[in-house]
């Protein structure tokens, strides 16, 4: 097929509110290079770290939680990104994409065009831990087109929509690495904060699939949602874990709020237990009692970059109907605003995406 020269984007011309996002229908398509494809972006997920990198939230000099400047931006953050090296301006974001091949560079079989793809959104580099984020340091999924390598466009044959196949990546590969990380199996116990949220439904779901006992948190009125996707228990955001379970009670935890109630989900692990984080957005500082982590033998799991096969297993997990996506409602990509204003209230359970 003949390939337009221009496409619509959203970029983002720097840190701060709303008003940096800006809709353009001139940006030039862009031509995969060698080992690469280009993608037709059929719909494209939002995700907390297209917030945070809007905001500034990864500086160093922020310790607030997401919310706070969600809207306006944090008044003294950096142009730091996720990975520590500053960020370049503008940027396409979306690290959520469901679309098609139209196009591949150079060494790739002419065969793919026409594949079905979700992209897995951490690109690997020339180490385990050279990682590079689609849509922060590459540009992402806000386009009709994107560049991505080719063996992070991974092939899927199921009869879900774009919509439903692009709430996948980003969430459920965050999820599933982290229950990879903390060695989740059958019969133990987890427990899951921001249950409602596209990570944690998604943590819910997948755990559940491994056949764990999972206790999440969520508010109240999102506890009924949160039990259908497979939680056996369900508390309050306020809950007082220690009131509520004591000491060593679970045998894992994953973390994507922070905050608070860090020292007190630590408290709730059993001796050995080990605590999995991707995100914090209640707040990234916490209160560490040392003698928490070394006399109980806790393990402490950071999870950004994606184990080796988590979402090549996700992939499978969805083509075989193991998992079901959570669309929580849609926006056309013109509308990006408004997603994310509906995103920043947290009332929604699940995925919210942008179709093009």
């Amino acid at each position: 097929m003949s390939l337009p020269a221009t496409m619509r984007a959203v970029l983002l011309t720097g840190n701060g509110g709303f008003d940096r996002l800006q809709l353009r229908d001139d940006i030039p398509v862009p031509y995969p290079g060698p080992g690469e494809v280009l993608v037709r972006v059929g719909a494209a997920g939002v995700n907390n770290t297209d917030i945070n990198t809007r905001i500034g939230w990864y500086s160093k000099a922020v310790a607030d939680a997401t919310e706070v400047g969600g809207t306006t931006g944090i008044v003294g953050a950096e142009d730091d990104g996720w990975s520590g090296a500053a960020f370049s301006f503008p940027r396409i974001q979306g690290a959520d994409a469901c679309g098609r091949i139209v196009a591949v560079g150079a060494g790739i079989d002419p065969v793919r065009i026409g594949e079905r793809v979700l992209v897995e959104p951490v690109f690997h580099g020339s180490s385990r831990f050279d990682g590079r984020y689609f849509g922060s340091e590459v540009d992402g999924a806000f386009a009709e087109y994107a560049r991505v390598p080719s063996p992070h466009a991974h092939r899927i044959e199921c009869t879900l929509t774009d919509v439903e196949l692009a709430s996948f990546p980003c969430a459920y590969s965050a999820a599933e690495n982290m229950l990879t990380r903390i060695g989740l199996t059958a019969g133990k116990h987890v427990l899951i904060t921001g249950a409602s949220g596209g990570v944690g439904s998604a943590a819910v779901q997948l755990a559940k699939r491994r056949g764990a006992q999972v206790t999440a948190i969520a508010g109240a009125d999102k506890a009924e949602a949160v039990r259908a996707l497979g939680a056996d228990r369900v508390i309050p955001r306020d809950a007082d874990l220690a009131a509520l379970f004591g000491d060593e009670v679970f045998d894992a935890a994953v973390d994507i709020v922070g905050g608070a109630q860090f020292a007190a989900i630590l408290a709730c692990l059993k001796r050995g237990g080990r605590y999995g984080v991707a995100g914090a957005i209640s707040g990234p500082v916490v209160d560490l009692d040392l003698r928490t982590l070394y006399l109980k033998d806790l393990r402490l799991l950071g999870c950004t970059i994606l184990d080796e096969g988590v979402f090549a297993n996700l992939v499978g997990y969805i083509e075989r109907g193991e998992i079901r996506p959570l669309v929580a409602t849609t926006y056309p990509l013109a509308d990006i605003v408004a997603a994310q204003q509906a995103f920043l209230t947290k009332r929604h359970v699940g995925k919210i995406v942008l179709t093009l």
